[in-house]
């Protein structure tokens, strides 16, 4: 029984195993955040172009 129990405790599979997926959760909210943030300029130079044009063909 002891050395079931001293297995047990000295198991860390479970431990890494968690710790690969809180890598993989932090990757993912960065890629999120970032085209999230990628978008929004994006939307922001397209919105001013065509500001632009439509100032333009109004001349």
């Amino acid at each position: 029984m002891s050395k079931l129990f001293a297995r047990f405790v000295n198991d860390e599979s479970g431990a890494t195993a968690i710790e690969y997926g809180l890598i993989a959760a932090l990757i993912a909210l960065a890629i999120m955040v970032g085209a999230g943030t990628l978008g929004n300029n994006l939307n922001e130079k397209f919105s001013d172009i065509a500001t632009k044009l439509q100032e333009t063909n109004a001349d």
